[in-house]
């Protein structure tokens, strides 16, 4: 009973490390090699964790709703209710739905119906951009192609509501909020001063005063001329026109 125990230990703990001395320890009475019963944990074993469900500007978005290639064709409405579930956003992708939440910000600030190029259709379409890659990175946030393309987005929104800040204030006003911007104003630049930097401004100040000292003179004369050229002239009107 006693043997039996110590060979059932020695083939939980596996075979020890070290040569042949340790493999003829992990053998047993009749020479068979013990293999252990117990084995390490794998990674499949391992619990998966799910990451969770984060919710998306897309929700909103009644899955009933036709696509934006069928909302004006009249034909839809005649057709069974299988058609139309194809038709509608309920088996639609993730670009058609982004077309018509897309629509839908840009109906909110367009000037005219005709209206697609202005600053704040632009705005609309970049705003939809950022919110798609915004969810795209909360689950994947190693993708940094998609984060550099988002940062550009987010450059140039910014870029074109501060023109429409500067140059229609009421307009800007009315795009974030109707699309729930929030706009913060850009620090002020402020250069850190270093050695050399002071080194080549004290420098241009010099050149510049060295200049104007040469052109001094000239200048001189000119104010002279002038000043003796509207003397004349103020005579010439005191004294009248000729008989």
């Amino acid at each position: 009973m006693l043997a039996l125990r110590a060979a059932l230990g020695r083939c939980l703990a596996g075979p020890a490390r070290g040569g042949a001395a340790a493999l003829g320890s992990a053998r047993g009475g009749d020479g068979a090699v013990c293999r252990p019963f117990i084995q390490t944990a794998r990674w499949y074993a391992r619990p998966v964790r799910r990451k969770k469900d984060i919710p998306s500007h897309l929700d909103d978005l009644p899955p009933t709703m036709l696509k934006k290639e069928y909302t004006n064709v009249p034909v839809v409405n005649s057709v069974d209710d299988v058609v139309k579930r194809l038709l509608s956003l309920e088996m639609a992708s993730q670009k058609e739905k982004m077309k018509i939440k897309t629509q839908q910000l840009v109906e909110k600030v367009r000037r005219s119906p005709n209206d697609n190029g202005s600053s704040e259709v632009q705005v609309a379409v970049l705003t939809a951009k950022i919110r798609t890659y915004e969810e795209h990175l909360q689950k994947h946030p190693k993708d940094k192609s998609n984060r550099r393309r988002m940062l550009m987005a987010m450059d140039r929104r910014k870029k074109l509501l501060t023109y429409l800040r500067r140059v229609r204030y009421d307009t800007f006003e009315h795009t974030c909020k109707q699309l729930n911007i929030q706009y913060t104003l850009p620090q002020p630049y402020n250069r850190r001063r270093t050695k050399r930097w002071l080194v080549k401004k004290a420098f241009c100040i010099k050149v510049f005063q060295e200049v104007q000292k040469l052109k001094a003179p000239q200048r001189l004369k000119e104010r002279r001329e002038r000043r003796a050229r509207a003397a004349k002239e103020a005579a010439a009107q005191r004294e009248g026109p000729p008989v």
